[in-house]
């Protein structure tokens, strides 16, 4: 089983990085969808927010988090538990920052306003969409059992 698990973090990883949005909320604080900035091959999420957001008052000391992804293919699906915190670092900061991050800050890197949050992955269930047009025909003739055939489609893996 753990080939399987190396399966579905990298199909999480390569997915999330693609699409680049995601929910992430702590106790307290709903999910909202943010825009996932990744450093490299780090498997380390971050997301620029301003320091008044419900979220960043809510992380001034580490917390646990929830992130919820859902591919925009449909395809994968992702509830993944860890830690969000606040991040200063300015060579991060740096190396993230682009126009689409720009947008949001008047005064650019040195925005008052500017957070920068770090969500460190720890432990995730991963879907794979197990619908297919042979999962349907499957179906359709009364062949195979669809609880049976979705027990491959999903995966409880340790991310770090």
């Amino acid at each position: 089983m753990p080939d399987n698990d190396q399966e579905f973090k990298s199909k999480f990883w390569d997915s999330i990085r693609s699409d680049m949005t995601a929910m992430i909320g702590v106790p307290g604080v709903h999910p909202r969808p943010m825009t996932a900035q990744f450093d490299g091959d780090r498997n380390v999420i971050y997301f620029f927010t301003a320091k008044d957001t419900d979220v960043a008052e809510a992380v001034a000391s580490a917390k646990e988090a929830t992130l919820v992804y859902s591919a925009k293919g449909h395809d994968l699906f992702a509830t993944v538990e860890g830690t969000l915190m606040i991040d200063d670092d300015r060579a991060v900061i740096d190396r993230l920052w682009n126009r689409f991050v720009a947008a949001w800050f008047e005064e650019g890197k040195e925005d008052p306003k500017l957070c920068l949050l770090r969500f460190d992955p720890a432990d995730a269930e991963i879907w794979k969409d197990a619908s297919s047009i042979v999962a349907g025909v499957k179906l359709f003739l009364g062949m195979g059992d669809p609880k049976a055939d979705y027990r491959d489609s999903v995966a409880q893996v340790r991310m770090k």
